[in-house]
């Protein structure tokens, strides 16, 4: 694992953008690279300090998942040697295995949300009005509680130091046109009840989780950024689950909690985080790779009662 890496710096490419994680580098007319650095954005603000490692685990993480779904969907991945993209030894080195040479595509202007848990801003929605994003749910579920179906939910995309917004599938539908919608919503529910189902077998419950597309020349339907990563996804421990409250996770959840106790209006720039949070929350990124990608992997979950833990279909 390299040091820590704020951000990237590649002498002889042309940056495009730099994301709330992800800087973005032009190649040529038909490729990009794409460096998935240290920073951590919570409430969709950048935290001042990195996570070491965790720009190179998300990448190995979402090269896991593109590989597993690849069957399903194909991906922006683009099979070009790295030396050829960063010819210097120096800055190979700094960036370590964060970078992805990827297609270039045209990205659709919406995030795919899924959710398979009633959590985060789909459980204040819910209490507030009985339904997420619009959808109508069974009275009486309590904080995390599993769905019987997951639900879809998409989300506008916002710029570093804004907020997402959910959205209804009819605005969906009036951005983009109503098959490609329906291409999007079919498709990110079937990753995710296939991916669920894995990761609950390594002990993992994927509570929600959100995907990005994009479209080739032709229209071709692409997965694109990132997949399944403790950024883009809850991820909660199978074996201490229950409804009722917010569980325990494996990911960025864990600053989110910290980051509620603070008297933070969730608006740039962010608060310095301690020390024990930045490696508390690097630990638990590493088991959640461990757990998803471990030859062997975990035994089944069980349940608190003991009773082993299966998917919903």
């Amino acid at each position: 694992m390299t040091g820590a890496l704020f951000e990237s710096s590649i002498t002889r490419l042309e940056l495009i953008c730099r994301g709330k994680v992800r800087d973005v580098y032009a190649i040529d007319e038909d490729h990009l690279l794409i460096i998935a650095s240290d920073r951590l954005s919570a409430f969709d603000v950048i935290m001042p300090q990195p996570i070491p490692g965790k720009g190179e685990l998300l990448t190995r993480i979402s090269n896991f998942w593109f590989a597993r779904t690849r069957d399903i969907i194909p991906n922006h991945l683009a099979p070009m040697d790295l030396t050829e993209v960063i010819p210097d030894a120096a800055e190979r080195a700094a960036v370590g295995s964060r970078a992805t040479v990827a297609r270039r595509l045209r990205p659709l202007p919406v995030e795919a949300v899924v959710r398979g848990h009633v959590i985060g801003s789909g459980w204040k929605d819910y209490r507030a009005t009985g339904s997420i994003c619009g959808i109508p749910l069974p009275e009486g579920l309590q904080q995390a509680e599993r769905l019987d179906n997951p639900i879809f939910t998409p989300a506008t995309k916002a710029a570093p130091g804004s907020h997402d917004e959910n959205i209804p599938f009819d605005r969906m539908v009036a951005m983009i046109g109503g098959e490609l919608a329906e291409r999007v919503r079919e498709t990110s529910v079937r990753i995710y009840r296939e991916s669920a189902g894995y990761a609950l077998e390594r002990g993992i419950i994927i509570a929600d989780t959100k995907f990005e597309f994009g479209l080739d020349e032709g229209g071709g339907l692409f997965l694109i950024d990132e997949i399944l990563t403790p950024d883009s996804s809850r991820f909660w421990p199978a074996d201490t689950y229950h409804p009722g409250i917010s569980p325990p996770s494996f990911d960025k959840q864990f600053v989110r909690d910290y980051l509620e106790t603070l008297d933070w209006d969730k608006v740039a720039p962010g608060p310095r985080l301690p020390e024990e949070i930045i490696q508390r929350t690097a630990e638990k990124y590493r088991e959640a790779e461990r757990r998803l990608t471990a030859p062997d992997g975990p035994l089944p979950a069980t349940s608190p009662s003991g009773t082993a833990v299966h998917p919903r279909p």
